[in-house]
């Protein structure tokens, strides 16, 4: 049996173009995740989707039982794959994905979806923290530009970032290709 998981977070139609709350680059990212996906099934992996739902319809984005809180068509479920329901940043509060990977014995997670700076962060740093073999794969992973103090930081620029700090020390941090190539 496999030890390795693939954590697909938040790769959801409210952070597409025509959604409530778009990212920059999600369509490559998700096109990164799908074959990153594809590689995972047919290896045997565990996989995991994680969905993020707010808790009230007035959400800014992901709002109950919404056409935009679903999972983009690019990386549905399979028939017997986990999806987690979440309404956190982070994805392994308040859920049972960290029983899910313990009874399947999993001792390695890989992530891909978004935002790079929130979901993705919140989940490599518990991962990590749980000791779990973690690893990030930066160009299947997504944000949107911030602003801090009047200052607007684009995307690229955030998700460098991230993507650098969680590679000093929460995670392995690799493109779809250096992963595939394995």
């Amino acid at each position: 049996m496999s030890k390795r998981a693939l954590i697909l977070i938040d790769i959801q139609n409210d952070y597409f173009e025509g959604g409530k709350w778009p990212l920059a680059g999600m369509h490559s990212a998700t096109a990164n995740a799908a074959r990153v996906l594809a590689a995972t099934r047919q290896a045997g992996d565990k996989v995991i989707h994680v969905r993020h739902e707010f808790e009230s319809d007035d959400a800014p984005f992901f709002a109950p039982g919404s056409t935009g809180a679903s999972i983009h068509p690019q990386v549905q479920p399979l028939p017997g794959e986990a999806v987690v329901l979440k309404h956190q940043v982070n994805a392994f509060l308040g859920t049972d994905l960290k029983a899910q990977l313990d009874a399947a014995g999993i001792e390695q997670v890989t992530l891909v979806g978004a935002m790079s700076h929130m979901c993705i962060d919140a989940a490599a740093r518990a991962s990590s923290d749980f000791g779990y073999a973690t690893t990030v794969i930066h160009d299947a992973c997504a944000t949107r530009d911030q602003e801090f103090e009047g200052r607007s930081i684009a995307a690229e620029q955030v998700h460098a970032a991230y993507m650098a700090a969680l590679a000093f020390a929460y995670a392995g941090v690799v493109s779809t290709e250096q992963y595939l190539a394995g």
